[in-house]
This record gives structure tokens, C-alpha cells and sequence, in this order.
């Protein structure tokens, strides 16, 4: 029998609206010249692809929900609907959330599709909502769950309540909080070095809910400095149908270029920032070459290399 678990989204919305405006009214009664803030495009842009992403959920949650219940009924495991375990279907899904969350940073073809929530120059309450076309990628992280007997409904109510959690980390009007709730939990100061796009905040924080999962593998950050936020390879554009397609178009023009098949791999499940190893070192020999001696030099980027955050 389907679970019956509240729609934790629906009911927050009215949150969202109030939080967004409280926001919106402090940054005019308070500037803060230094902080991202607000932009009215931007800002439009990023509600416009919470919107969208709404509506394409539904088309992938189609085939998803599918593959879901086949392997549900195929697992003779089952969990309980019970406020206990409920709490370890939050814990348990939240792990599988931080490496669906790294995959989706170190895979280019998975960048793909969460480049779009990093897109943003800004960070506020609306980027929260800048959430991708294209998340039929998110779905095998979270097979082994429906694999144990978690029903899929369970599921989504865990992947919704998680969602909700992150709304309010993405704020530049929250300081750091007590030490520790620092510690633990995925906090606005922790995700504003996921967003930021200096080098030493590269593939940091990707925990959830928790932050116990960076310190236990070792991707964790703490805020040093302030961050600069967007791509390293910045977009300009707030037209939505290039947002959520952008690199997807990247991909391609790299393998059309490709000049072997191990190439056209590396381009697609390579890294975001992955090179053909005599490309690149082609690129460092013409490099040197062209500096003086006494200076040292980088390899350049290709023409086509994908945006990256950090």
C-alpha cells in the first residue's frame, strides 16, 4: 500500500514567498555593498526555471516512477512506514543525496544538467529556485534505496523534505551559525562556498541536510573568504532555454570536434574541465614556447571548455 506522506513542497511555498520577500525588504532597508544581493533579471530568470523544472519533473517522474515500482515489487525487503523510519529514510537518502549531488560536479555529462543551478552571479533565496530541465539524471543514485524496500512514495517525500531544507541555505543575510550546528548540519555559510567560484572552494560542500558527509570524505570547506559567485566561465544570458541547455550545446560542439572515440568519451563522462591528455600537453609546450624562459606559464583552456563551479 502507497504510503500516505504529506506534499512537504506545496506546503512550504507560502513559505517561500515570505522568506523571499523578507529577504528583498532587508537588502533595501540594509545594502550590503559587498554582497551578491538581488537583480531583478536574474532573479526572474531563476523563478522562471524553478517553474519550468516543475513541469518537466513531471514528464521524467513518468519512466522514473516505472523503473521505481518494478524494482520495488521485485525486492522482497520492505520498510515500514514509521516515524522512526522515516528519520532513517531521511538520513539514508540524504548520503545517497551527497553523491548524486558530487557525481553530478564531476561528471561532465551530469554537470549538464546541474551547471544550470550555479549559473546565478548572485546568491539569494530565488537562486534556491534555479533548478534544471533535465533532472532524469538524478535517478539511479537513489536505486539501492527502492532496492532495500523503501517504497518510492517514501522516497519523494524524503527527496521533497530535503529539497525544502536547502531552500534557506542559499542566503547571504545568515551569518555563521553556533559551532555546533556548523558541524553537522549544511548551513548558509557552508553552500555559499559550494557556490562560489574561487579555486579553493573548487567541489566543496555538496552535503544536503548534513555536512557530515563532506568531513567524512573529505570534500569539506569551511568560509575563509568571500566568495565570488557564478561560473569560472560565466554565461550572458538570462534567456531560460539557453540556461538549461547551454552546456549540453558545449558537449556537443566538443564531440563533433573529437578526433578519436576515447576523446568523445573523455568529453562526455569526463570531468568538466577534462583535456585529451596530447591536447593538452600540445597546449603546454605551445605555451612555453611562446613565453620567456624566466616566466612560468599555464596551459590555456580549449576554446570550448565547460563552465565550472566551485
Amino acid at each position: 500500500m502507497e504510503p500516505n506522506l504529506p506534499d512537504v513542497v506545496l506546503w512550504s511555498i507560502p513559505a517561500f514567498v515570505l522568506l523571499t520577500v523578507i529577504e528583498m525588504v532587508s537588502y533595501r532597508l540594509h545594502p550590503d555593498e559587498e554582497a551578491a544581493g538581488y537583480e531583478a533579471r536574474d532573479a526572474a530568470t531563476s523563478v522562471t526555471m524553478g517553474l519550468g523544472s516543475l513541469g518537466f519533473d513531471l514528464l521524467w517522474k513518468i519512466p522514473i516512477l516505472a523503473i521505481y515500482m518494478a524494482v520495488y515489487e521485485l525486492t522482497p525487503m520492505r520498510v515500514p512506514v514509521l516515524w522512526w523510519t522515516v528519520l532513517l529514510m531521511l538520513l539514508a537518502q540524504d548520503f545517497f543525496y551527497y553523491w548524486s549531488h558530487r557525481g553530478h560536479h564531476v561528471i561532465r555529462i551530469l554537470w549538464a544538467c546541474h551547471v544550470v543551478h550555479h549559473s546565478s552571479r548572485k546568491f539569494n533565496l530565488t537562486t534556491a529556485l534555479r533548478q534544471p530541465w533535465t533532472s532524469a539524471t538524478v535517478w539511479p543514485f537513489y536505486l539501492p534505496l527502492i532496492a532495500c524496500g523503501v517504497h518510492p512514495a517514501a522516497l519523494a517525500f524524503c527527496q521533497s523534505a530535503n529539497l525544502v531544507y536547502q531552500f534557506w541555505v542559499h542566503t547571504e543575510r545568515v551569518g555563521k551559525l553556533p559551532r555546533p550546528f556548523e558541524y553537522v548540519l549544511n548551513t548558509p555559510s557552508h553552500h555559499r562556498v559550494h557556490h562560489a567560484s574561487q579555486g579553493s572552494y573548487l567541489d566543496r560542500n555538496y552535503g544536503g541536510i548534513l555536512i557530515v558527509w563532506d568531513r567524512m570524505f573529505g570534500s569539506f570547506a569551511a568560509e575563509t573568504e568571500r566568495p565570488v559567485y557564478g561560473l569560472t566561465k560565466n554565461i550572458s544570458t538570462h534567456n531560460p532555454l539557453r540556461v538549461a541547455t547551454h552546456e549540453y550545446a558545449a558537449i556537443a560542439r566538443d564531440v563533433r570536434a573529437a578526433d578519436t572515440w576515447s576523446e568523445r568519451a573523455g568529453r562526455i563522462f569526463g570531468g568538466p574541465g577534462w583535456q585529451p591528455a596530447t591536447k593538452a600537453g600540445a597546449e603546454t609546450i605551445a605555451a612555453g614556447a611562446a613565453a620567456p624562459v624566466s616566466v612560468p606559464v599555464q596551459a590555456a583552456p580549449a576554446p570550448s571548455a565547460p563552465e565550472r563551479t566551485l
